[in-house]
């Protein structure tokens, strides 16, 4: 184990059993290898052994070597945004439903702990989106996004028209329920319901999906991670709008407002167990390849 390895933070919905009882089984080896483990005390951590010192959530990455998150993605992405600003890796513990993101099971909870704590992890870094919601009546919101950040109709129907800018080139103008603008992390999620490709992580670029969209013709078209977008709400009809990040939501988009989206110029390190293979997650967790094993090398 690498002698710099001596804090971790824990983080899960410690009022769900079944993240609980791992928690307490994952607290156990990690303070049994003589690592400190915090948990935010703003959680519901009366599960959780005593040894897990409670600390604001806000302190728990400036604390904290590494991370370990424990249920679904919805964790992870939480558990991303406490990392953001920081160089601290995150390790994801898949207790949810597919898990693109919490790639270790159950059944290795012991070998990835073991890697992580020997260095053979595979680092894999991801960018960062911005948000910035500026409103015609005055003020700003922003925050940050791992996966997407979505604009979405407020009201049941009737539709979004709204216009795009991408690097201040007109690109369309739009009418449905609203629009995705994914990270090739996201691409995986909510934008792969909406018909958009899925892309190698390896990969800087942006996806725009737009969600049931009333024109057949306007499909999701895949774009430069460096590109800056905007999005206009038009003032015809008396459609209202939420602009969600990373399912977090931002604020409410009335017509006027601008919705400006762009690389947020930080990243956030995940950690995957050895042997780390994308296309392999992919098979997995679509139902690719029956069949194929005979394929993988």
């Amino acid at each position: 184990m690498p002698e710099s390895y001596t804090v971790c933070a824990v983080v899960g919905q410690f009022a769900d059993p079944r993240v609980a009882d791992c928690a307490v089984a994952l607290i156990t080896m990690l303070r049994e290898r003589g690592l400190e483990v915090l948990a935010a005390q703003e959680e519901a951590t009366g599960a959780l052994p005593a040894e897990a010192r409670r600390v604001p959530r806000t302190e728990l990455a400036r604390r904290s070597q590494f991370v370990i998150a424990i249920g679904g993605d919805g964790t992870l992405l939480h558990a991303a945004r406490l990392v953001a600003d920081s160089d601290v890796p995150l390790l994801g513990i898949n207790l949810g439903r597919l898990g693109f993101l919490t790639d270790v099971g159950l059944q290795e909870l012991d070998a990835g702990l073991a890697a992580l704590l020997e260095g053979r992890c595979v680092a894999d870094r991801r960018a960062l989106l911005e948000a910035r919601l500026m409103h015609t009546a005055g003020g700003v919101e922003q925050r940050q996004a791992l996966n997407d950040i979505v604009l979405l109709r407020r009201e049941t129907g009737r539709l979004l028209d709204f216009r795009t800018n991408v690097d201040g080139r007109y690109v369309n103008s739009h009418s449905g329920d609203g629009l995705i603008i994914a990270t090739a992390t996201g691409s995986t999620a909510y934008a792969l319901s909406c018909g958009g490709p899925i892309v190698d992580p390896r990969l800087n670029v942006l996806v725009m999906a737009p969600v049931c969209p009333h024109t057949l013709s306007d499909r999701p078209i895949v774009i430069p991670g460096n590109s800056r977008i905007e999005v206009h709400l038009e003032a015809r009809g008396e459609g209202r709008a939420e602009v969600a990040c990373d399912g977090i939501a931002l604020g409410e988009m009335q017509p006027g407002d601008r919705l400006e989206i762009g690389a947020a110029g930080s990243a956030v390190t995940l950690l995957h167990p050895p042997g780390y293979d994308y296309f392999r997650l992919l098979r997995s967790k679509l139902h690719w390849g029956r069949g194929g094993d005979k394929y993988e090398r």
